[in-house]
C-alpha cells in the first residue's frame, strides 16, 4: 500500500450512506456502506471499493468499524487461529480496554479461559474487571507492576500483545511450556526513533515456545463465521463494547493522537454526520 501523499485525503476505512449511485452499480441511495472512505465529507468510488452493511438483529451499523469489523474480526482470529486458545489456560492481554482487546478479553472468558488484563488506567482496570469479567486487570502505569503481573499471571499459556516494548520483554520471562504469543501490534514503539529489541526471547527456545505475527485481511473468507459467532453475544449483551466519539471530522487529527496516549476509553471513531444523512 503506497503512503498517503502531501494534499491527498488521508486514508481511513469509514461508514456511509449512499446520496448517489451511478448507472449500473450494485447500490442503491439510502445503503449504509462501509469502505477505505477516507477523512472527508464526500466520495466517489467503484463498487468493488465498498460492501453494504446488513447489521445482524440486535446489533448496529456502528459495529461494523469494532466487534463485526476489522477490531473484531482482529481478536477473534488472533485469538482462536493464531493464539489457539484452550479452556483452563492462562491468557495475557495488553492494550485489554481497546478496541481488540476488550473482545480478546471477552472471547477467552467465554472460552473458558483465566484472563490476566493489562491496560493505563484504574478506570480502565475497574470497568475490565466489573463489565468485562476479567479475573484481574493490572495497571501497567504502577510502580509495582512488574511484581504485581508475576503475583497474577505466574505463568501464560497465550499472550495477546497489542503494545510491545517493555510489556512484551516481561511476558517472555512468564511462559508456560509450549506458550503462544500472539503479535497484533507494538503502540509503544510506533513513534519511536529507537525501537526497543527484545531481551528475553531466548525463554522461547527453553520453553518450546512459539510468537507469530498475522495479517488479518488473510482471513477475510473467513470473516462471516467470525461475525456469527460475535453477533449473538452483541445482541444478548454478553459480548460488551463500548465507543469513545469525537464530533466533527475537523477534530480528527486531534482523535488519531489519543490512540498514541491511551486517552480513549473504547473504540474510537469520529463522527461526520448523523447516520441518516451521512455524506458519501
Amino acid at each position: 500500500m503506497p503512503p498517503v501523499q502531501i494534499g491527498e485525503v488521508m486514508r481511513g476505512g469509514g461508514l456511509g450512506v449512499v446520496v448517489q449511485a451511478g448507472s449500473g452499480s450494485k447500490f442503491k441511495e439510502g445503503d449504509i456502506v462501509f469502505g477505505s472512505v477516507g477523512w472527508t465529507e464526500y466520495v466517489v468510488l467503484d463498487d468493488k471499493m465498498l460492501q453494504i452493511i446488513t447489521p445482524p438483529t440486535g446489533c448496529t451499523s456502528l459495529d461494523f468499524l469494532n466487534s463485526l469489523g476489522a477490531p473484531g474480526m482482529t481478536a477473534y482470529f488472533g485469538l482462536h487461529d493464531v493464539g489457539k486458545i484452550k479452556p483452563g489456560e492462562t491468557l495475557l492481554v495488553s492494550g485489554a480496554a481497546g478496541a481488540v482487546g476488550s473482545l480478546v478479553c471477552q472471547l477467552g472468558k467465554r472460552i473458558g479461559a483465566r484472563v490476566i488484563a493489562i491496560a493505563g488506567s484504574s478506570e480502565k482496570c475497574a470497568w475490565l474487571e466489573t463489565e468485562l469479567g476479567v479475573d484481574k486487570a493490572l495497571n501497567y502505569k504502577t510502580p509495582t507492576f512488574k511484581e504485581d503481573l508475576k503475583a497474577a499471571v505466574g505463568y501464560l499459556d497465550v499472550f495477546f500483545d497489542n503494545v510491545g516494548g517493555e510489556i512484551l520483554d516481561l511476558a517472555l520471562t512468564r511462559l508456560n511450556k509450549n506458550a503462544r504469543i500472539v503479535l497484533c501490534g507494538a503502540i509503544s514503539g510506533y513513534n519511536s526513533q529507537t525501537p526497543r529489541g527484545l531481551q528475553n526471547y531466548m525463554n522461547l527456545i527453553t520453553q518450546s515456545a512459539k510468537i507469530e505475527g498475522f495479517v488479518i485481511f488473510d482471513y477475510k473468507s473467513e470473516f462471516p463465521r467470525a461475525i456469527s459467532e460475535i453477533a449473538p453475544g452483541l445482541a444478548d449483551g454478553s459480548i460488551k463494547r463500548r465507543f469513545h466519539v469525537v464530533e466533527g471530522l475537523e477534530n480528527a487529527p486531534k482523535a488519531l493522537l489519543m490512540l498514541f496516549t491511551g486517552e480513549n476509553n473504547g473504540k474510537l471513531v469520529v463522527k461526520v454526520s448523523d447516520e441518516l444523512t451521512s455524506k458519501l
